[in-house]
Parts: structure tokens; C-alpha cells; sequence
């Protein structure tokens, strides 16, 4: 082969040896902003996830708490109900004790 066409032959191989390089590198960009693209997704995913889960349990902590609200509230309604029962039942003793004090108090 002649001199020429070897040298040729060089500059080809080393022509089509830098397209591939830069084809490949090419490829590696693309595939590195890809990978980018996939991450920042996974951690909107995540983020939504968590927040989804932050407003889950906010929701079940104001219902546990309206429940525990309710059953206080109630409780201390039960108890009024009882004291203004006593109450009245002593209305009759409290008056007579009250009388008896006036007179004696009155008399003496």
C-alpha cells in the first residue's frame, strides 16, 4: 500500500475515532441530564408525599382532639347536671337553716 493512501486510511480511523468519542460523550450528557430529570421528580415525589402524610396526621390529630374536647365538655356537663341536682335537693335544708340563724339572731 502506498504511502499516501496509509496516511489516509490513519485520518479516517482517527476521524471516526473522535465521532465516536464525541458521540459518547453526547450519550453521557444526555443520559446524566436524564438521571437529573428522574431525581428532581423522585424528590418532588417525596416532597409531595410527605406533605400528603404531614396533612394526614394534622387531620387526625384535630379529629382526636375535637373528640377529646367533646367527651371533657360533656363530662362537665354530667357534672353540672349533678351539683345543680344537689343543689336543689338542698334549696329546702339550706332555707330552714337560713330561718333558724334569722331568729335566732333575731332573739338572742
Amino acid at each position: 500500500m502506498a504511502r499516501p493512501e496509509v496516511l489516509d486510511r490513519i485520518q479516517a480511523a482517527e476521524r471516526e475515532a473522535e465521532e465516536i468519542v464525541e458521540s459518547a460523550e453526547e450519550d453521557r450528557e444526555e443520559r446524566i441530564a436524564e438521571a437529573e430529570r428522574e431525581a428532581e421528580e423522585t424528590r418532588e415525589s417525596a416532597r409531595e408525599e410527605a406533605d400528603k402524610l404531614e396533612s394526614e396526621r394534622l387531620d387526625a390529630a384535630r379529629e382526636e382532639i375535637e373528640a377529646e374536647s367533646e367527651a371533657i365538655l360533656e363530662s362537665g356537663a354530667q357534672e353540672r347536671e349533678q351539683l345543680e341536682s344537689r343543689a336543689r335537693e338542698n334549696v329546702d335544708d339550706v332555707a330552714e337553716y337560713v330561718v333558724i340563724e334569722f331568729e335566732e339572731r333575731v332573739h338572742a
